[in-house]
């Protein structure tokens, strides 16, 4: 069993950056994936970016090259480091993990494929 905490959310101005953490315990055996969701009232959740074993990396192209996704050697942190943040980026920011599949093109994205999910942590961006 994996349990997720967020953390590092909050209020800042446009332009600005919040770093957001997510603390796993439980052992991410390999392959596994570790991705960031975002939600915002009366629409579907989103994929916002995800990492997997090796430390390949995936973005929705709505925050590339503004967020960068990481994680602790351990294994058992990632991080979310947000710049340059827009009033779009307005959301609540779920941390998720999946074990026993790295991630891929075409499932890191889709919420269906992740087991384990934290509580989520509010980012408000205002203009």
């Amino acid at each position: 069993q994996v349990q997720l905490v967020e953390s590092g959310g909050g209020s800042v101005q446009a332009g600005g950056s919040l770093r957001l953490s997510c603390a796993a315990s439980g052992y991410m055996y390999s392959p596994y994936c570790m991705g960031w969701f975002r939600q915002v009232p009366g629409k579907e959740r989103e994929g916002v970016a995800a990492i997997s074993t090796g430390g390949n990396t995936y973005y929705a192209d709505s925050v590339k090259g503004r967020f960068i996704i990481s994680q602790a050697n351990s294994k058992n942190s990632m991080y979310l480091q947000m710049n340059s943040l827009k009033p779009g980026d307005t959301a609540m920011y779920y941390c998720a993990a999946r074990r026993g599949n790295a991630c891929d093109s075409g499932s890191w994205y889709a919420e269906r494929f992740f087991r384990y999910w934290g509580q989520g942590t509010q980012v408000t961006v205002s203009s």
